[in-house]
């Protein structure tokens, strides 16, 4: 089964990501695996802390991931599996879609304040060339009945 790998980040335009993910994977056959990568730079502390934070960051993540998982299995009828990485993030995705040959799509959200894309975006597309899969970029402001249509 092919997958789509959507990114779990407290980023705006992550929600876009993750419902194009969801509605292709319903229309296609297909399932989303939700990955979430937590920055080593949070856990520089004494290694009893670094451990409780790391620990917390995990609760973190399964929380949010939790309320994207409902929605997908009521709304799409797709059963989203989390993955947990430690890393940095553009390493740790990379490493993701080698280690998982049934991922056959990254879906990425583009961010909307004019700064740019996003760091993801940015430098995924900069080793884009060199991934085994394409990339989907979901601009962030795109509303429901739009990603509706095109999917």
């Amino acid at each position: 089964m092919r997958k789509f790998l959507v990114i779990l980040d407290d980023s705006r335009e992550c929600l876009n990501a993750m419902r194009f993910a969801a509605m292709r994977a319903s229309k296609t056959g297909g399932g989303v695996e939700v990955l979430a990568v937590i920055a080593p730079e949070e856990f520089n502390h004494w290694i009893g802390v670094g451990d409780i934070m790391r620990e917390e960051a995990r609760e973190r993540i399964e929380v949010h991931y939790e309320v994207f998982a409902k929605w997908m299995r009521d709304r799409q009828g797709v059963e989203p599996e989390l993955v947990i990485r430690e890393g940095q993030a553009v390493d740790e995705i990379i490493a993701q879609i080698k280690d998982d040959p049934e991922i056959g799509v990254l879906v990425l959200g583009a961010g909307t304040d004019g700064k740019g894309p996003g760091p993801l975006v940015t430098q995924l597309t900069r080793n884009s060339g060199s991934l085994p899969i394409p990339i989907t970029i979901v601009p962030g402001d795109m509303s429901k009945e739009k990603l509706e249509a095109i999917t």
